[in-house]
């Protein structure tokens, strides 16, 4: 079983602490990956049956992008900041100094084994801590060649990775780690949220949730049913900011569906299930899961699945049920339910009586309405007349609310998530005034004028 006593004491060594150390270990764990990138693209196929498209543009250069950044920026972020200082407190200088938390467990689903493991390691050590990495067990292929680079990378001291199933990460979480970065579902942080409680650890959680889409009645319906498509299909859907369910304006129904169609049908000659671009469920269990979802709706255009190569066709379905568990719990699949509103009041209504989504799409040409639907729909990240791509940006902070989580990450919002922010003032010597010195006598005049 693993253990972070050598970590705890590698942590302790302070070598960490220099930035230049940092920049060292990033640069290093970039080349270890691009001697690996071709490894990293079998194994995303045999897990997933990823493209080698998708997988570079999906995982491997969102990393390579990440780790570039944090090259750049490690140091700048990692300087005092200076602030100001009240009379009360004069002469004295503050700053905030970012320091690393220590020891870190990084916990990785199965979607996107590779990227969602290594873009939080990237802030990690970009921030200064050691780390243990718990790659997910359902894409066992890519947890292998993880564990190859990581070995490769750097002694086990300052960064692990260790494989196994649930019971390895629960394990994991009665070690005293000094921060757990979670992705995965809401259920399974609950688990992992307890366990920290126990020890009092901080913790990220990147969760999920039905994510909506609203395409209003004045979008752009060829553009919005392409874009919309488009993020519905990537890695199959199993994408925790995908387009979960759509609402569409009811006098734009009809034709935004058709043009929904063509767009999935344009992306795979009309055959998703032989196309090499278009990637499989990850095992037979949530196969089966998508196909009991399949049955609370009513196939529109899509339905078609191969057990053996575990591929389902995007569908697109109508409901009916609102309170069946297709509305109820996150798809995690290619299959879309489609759903009109009348007015946008309604379409708000309906997506605010549900859990705060990890994300939402609104295609509207108005820029009124954008700002109404931004304001009064709370969601992790938003992104107007598209999908996903919010999430490339790593000049956004990248993370959910509510249900859907909690804690962000990407750029500089990872290396803040992995640090303690501390509070940093330096008294003056050269004189001391005595007014806060008993006795107090006439003094608290001079305090409310100093204090006001």
């Amino acid at each position: 079983m693993a253990t972070i006593t050598p970590q705890k004491a590698f942590y302790l060594q302070g070598k960490t602490l220099s930035v230049r150390f940092r920049v060292e270990q990033l640069k290093k764990l970039k080349q270890c990956i691009k001697q690996h990138e071709q490894d990293v693209m079998d194994a995303l196929a045999a897990d997933l049956g990823k493209s080698a498209f998708e997988s570079y543009a999906t995982e491997l250069g969102i990393v390579y992008e990440e780790i570039s950044l944090h090259i750049r920026k490690a140091a700048a972020w990692s300087e005092p900041k200076r602030v100001g200082t009240p009379l009360a407190a004069w002469p004295a200088k503050s700053y905030v100094q970012a320091e690393p938390l220590g020891v870190c467990l990084i916990i990785a689903p199965w979607n996107y084994p590779f990227q969602l493991v290594l873009a939080p390691l990237i802030a990690a050590i970009s921030s200064g801590n050691c780390v243990t990495l718990k790659p997910s067990e359902h894409s066992p292929h890519v947890a292998g060649v993880i564990q190859t680079i990581i070995s490769e990378a750097f002694e086990p001291a300052y960064v692990q990775a260790v494989l196994g199933d649930a019971a390895v990460s629960k394990a994991l979480l009665e070690l005293p780690f000094d921060l757990i970065f979670f992705t995965g579902s809401p259920e399974v942080a609950k688990h992992v949220m307890g366990a920290a409680s126990n020890r009092l650890i901080p913790v990220v959680l990147e969760l999920g949730g039905k994510s909506p889409c609203i395409v209003g009645e004045d979008a752009n319906i060829s553009q919005a049913a392409l874009r919309i498509a488009w993020g519905k299909t990537v890695n199959s859907g199993q994408t925790c900011i995908a387009p979960d369910y759509v609402l569409v304006h009811r006098k734009i129904m009809q034709p935004f569906t058709d043009a929904l169609i063509a767009s999935i049908s344009r992306f795979y000659n009309g055959n998703p299930l032989t196309h090499t671009d278009y990637p499989c469920i990850i095992n037979k269990t949530h196969f089966n899961r998508l196909l009991g979802l399949m049955r609370d709706g009513e196939v529109i255009f899509g339905g078609e699945h191969n057990e053996e190569t575990l591929k389902i066709a995007p569908t697109l379905l109508s409901v009916k049920n609102l309170d069946s568990p297709l509305m109820r719990k996150e798809i995690f699949g290619p299959l879309l339910p489609i759903i009109p509103f009348d007015t946008i009041n309604d379409a708000i209504q309906f997506v605010n009586q549900r859990p705060k989504p990890l994300a939402l799409y609104y295609f509207s040409g108005s820029k009124q309405s954008r700002k109404l639907v931004s304001r009064r729909i709370s969601a992790g990240g938003i992104t107007f007349n598209d999908t996903l791509m919010h999430f490339t940006n790593p000049a956004l902070p990248f993370g959910g609310v509510g249900n859907s989580g909690f804690g962000s990450y990407h750029g500089k919002s990872g290396f803040l998530a992995f640090s303690h922010m501390k509070a940093v003032m330096d008294r003056a010597t050269w004189i001391d005034i005595p007014l806060r010195y008993p006795p107090f006598g006439n003094k608290l005049s001079i305090l409310r004028w100093f204090m006001k």
